[in-house]
């Protein structure tokens, strides 16, 4: 069942923790798998290991909408401002402008600290469409991944 969820529904972030890997490793599996067979690249072992590598628990946040845990996100120093990655919201969330609720709120922040941000998106996934809607431009490709930028604006 896909619920409605109300745009009053408060976004809040709280830190993640060492503790939460495993929901948030399921919750990128659930996210990613259909993506990853698309391309023939959807491993188990591989992507857990994968993300063991990059989990940062000091950069991570979790999402919730009103009292309820619906995703996470990774926001992270890079040479050229942040990195976005992690970003994962349940399915049922998908598709009803929560995501782009939760990228305003941090685009607002890095906007205001003068920080570029970089995202990179598997090749030929719909998300990015949803970066280049919110200001990404693309940078470059690599093998597996499209990789898109969105310059700092003014916080006036």
């Amino acid at each position: 069942m896909n619920q409605r969820h109300s745009f009053d529904e408060q976004i809040s972030f709280s830190a993640a923790a060492a503790e939460d890997f495993d929901r948030l490793f399921d919750l990128r599996i659930t996210v990613m798998r259909k993506h990853l067979e698309r391309l023939g690249r959807f491993d188990l072992v591989r992507a857990r290991t994968r993300f063991e590598a990059g989990f940062a628990p000091e950069h991570t946040r979790l999402i919730h909408l009103g009292n309820s845990f619906s995703g996470c996100v990774t926001l992270r120093p890079h040479a050229a401002g942040m990195e976005l990655e992690h970003f994962y919201l349940a399915p049922d969330l998908q598709g009803q402008g929560v995501g782009g609720r939760v990228l305003a709120l941090l685009l607002t922040e890095t906007d205001r600290a003068g920080h570029a941000v970089r995202v990179g998106v598997l090749k030929h996934s719909p998300t990015r469409r949803f970066y280049e809607r919110h200001g990404f431009l693309f940078a470059h490709d690599g093998e597996w991944d499209d990789y898109l930028v969105r310059e700092p604006r003014n916080a006036a």
